[in-house]
């Protein structure tokens, strides 16, 4: 009896968490505006030998497919803790880098008046910091960024800006191989 009473808790406990990626844990569930999300995957990203930030991507539902979590409407997050210093531009080029990796030239180029509206938002905030929590936010018709839980700037149109930035990290050509794999549950 007490031994099923242990095995009860961890699995609880261990539910109730969610992930923990190189010391950031990432619950479960969450809200976002008025919509309750489940934490669909979470990795981490690396550049050469450093860790850059732990993320997580939280949608209605879990799916191991990325055609489906980037194409499924409704409300989703990426949540973003960083784990070193970037500075805003730094950032935003490796976004804008991720979406040129993933789009035709000529998507990109459409693409790229919000690509400069989330730079200007980055560029507030001067450099995203080790400890800072970014979520970008998807309600269908606009992305909201914010930054350690506070809306930052203001909203991007476009679901089809939602979608490119998903395909940063669960495209054809990801920004890196095992976070997708990792986003989507594996």
């Amino acid at each position: 009896m007490a031994i099923r009473f242990f095995i009860f808790a961890a699995l609880f406990s261990s539910s109730a968490l969610g992930a923990e990626v190189a010391g950031v844990k990432l619950e479960e569930q969450l809200q976002a505006g008025n919509a309750n999300l489940v934490l669909n995957g979470a990795g981490l990203r690396k550049r050469l030998f450093f860790q850059v930030y732990a993320i997580g991507l939280y949608l209605p539902r879990k799916t191991a497919s990325a055609e489906e979590a980037i194409g499924a409407p409704g409300p989703k997050r990426v949540a973003i803790h960083m784990l070193r210093n970037v500075g805003a531009a730094e950032f935003s080029e490796a976004l804008a880098e991720g979406i040129r990796a993933n789009h035709s030239e000529a998507d990109a180029r459409a693409l790229e008046p919000r690509v400069q509206e989330l730079a200007a938002i980055m560029a507030e905030v001067k450099e995203a910091k080790k400890g800072m929590a970014i979520a970008l936010d998807s309600a269908g018709a606009e992305t909201r960024v914010l930054i350690d839980g506070k809306p930052s700037g203001k909203p991007i149109a476009g679901e089809d800006f939602y979608r490119a930035l998903l395909r940063i990290w669960l495209g054809p050509r990801p920004v890196q191989d095992d976070v997708k794999k990792a986003l989507l549950g594996g």
